[in-house]
């Protein structure tokens, strides 16, 4: 984390033990997250990606360690950040529970009570932030999968949040809309300097939306923080964690078998090296 940046959330060896006794230990590293950083929880189904965001949601309380996420601890006090940070769920067919899009992504500043002109400036522009202000009178539920995610993610965007945590939100979306997802949250993230914490297993995406990448183990064990190029670079530490590489990490690190050192982490840089190595 740069100096000059603020930690707003931190996570410190938390602990879970679920009712079935399955016991989830955020260790190894301590999880931080800077103000305008874009943070990637990377791991396999199953590895604690969702535990560790709800920790930051405050649904769950650590049984040892600690939790902070912008100066409070979730679990206790949850209420006094809410407006500050948005959400969007693995699962948004749970997120939106209005009978219309605009009752939806207008929720939270009408639940604090806000002025309704003020509602109503605040709800358009976040229906307009993303292109969809023609839904605003539609039915989330008939909606397709991307034009649901799109909703969740004005409402987690109607109050200017300055942290959003989005769990695993390529689920499900088409290589079209992951792409657009992608662009729409960089941009919120350069506009606006929104922080980002993205939990998913799609390494494919990861290069294109990380400035910093942790890695999970089964259990919960964080096992590795860098850049998406170290991370991704580590083809037996993501293999030993259940996480298939980039093809293209594969492929470059048989090649280094002959010589070749580079690890592209994207299509892109895969071009630049094959062009330099063909001379061209």
């Amino acid at each position: 984390m740069s100096a000059s940046k603020t930690e707003i959330v931190k996570v410190s060896c938390a602990k879970h033990t679920y009712p079935d006794k399955t016991q989830v230990d955020l260790c190894g590293l301590d999880f931080t997250v800077a103000a305008g950083e874009r943070v990637v929880i990377l791991g396999a189904n199953g590895s604690g990606k969702t535990t560790l965001i709800h920790h930051l949601l405050g649904l769950l309380k650590p049984t040892e360690g600690t939790v902070t996420v912008l100066g409070k601890e979730p679990f206790r006090r949850f209420k006094e950040i809410r407006a500050r940070i948005g959400v969007v769920l693995q699962n948004v067919d749970e997120q939106l529970i209005a009978p219309t899009v605009w009752e939806d992504v207008s929720f939270m500043p009408r639940n604090l009570g806000l002025p309704k002109k003020q509602v109503d400036e605040m709800t358009n522009a976040a229906l307009k932030s993303l292109d969809i202000l023609e839904l605003k009178d539609k039915v989330p539920h008939f909606l397709s999968g991307g034009e649901k995610r799109k909703v969740a993610l004005a409402g987690a965007l109607v109050m200017n949040p300055e942290l959003l945590i989005l769990d695993e939100p390529f689920a499900g979306l088409d290589p079209h809309s992951r792409h657009e997802l992608v662009n729409i949250l960089n941009s919120l993230n350069r506009e606006r300097g929104v922080a980002l914490v993205v939990s998913t297993h799609d390494v494919d995406t990861v290069p294109f939306i990380a400035d910093t990448v942790y890695l999970l183990a089964r259990g919960g064990q964080l096992v590795a923080r860098g850049t998406p190029a170290d991370i991704l670079s580590k083809t037996d530490l993501l293999h030993s964690s259940n996480v298939e590489p980039p093809i293209l990490t594969e492929l470059f690190a048989r090649l280094a078998l002959d010589g070749v050192t580079d690890l592209p982490a994207s299509l892109d840089e895969a071009e630049k090296v094959i062009r330099r190595l063909l001379g061209k």
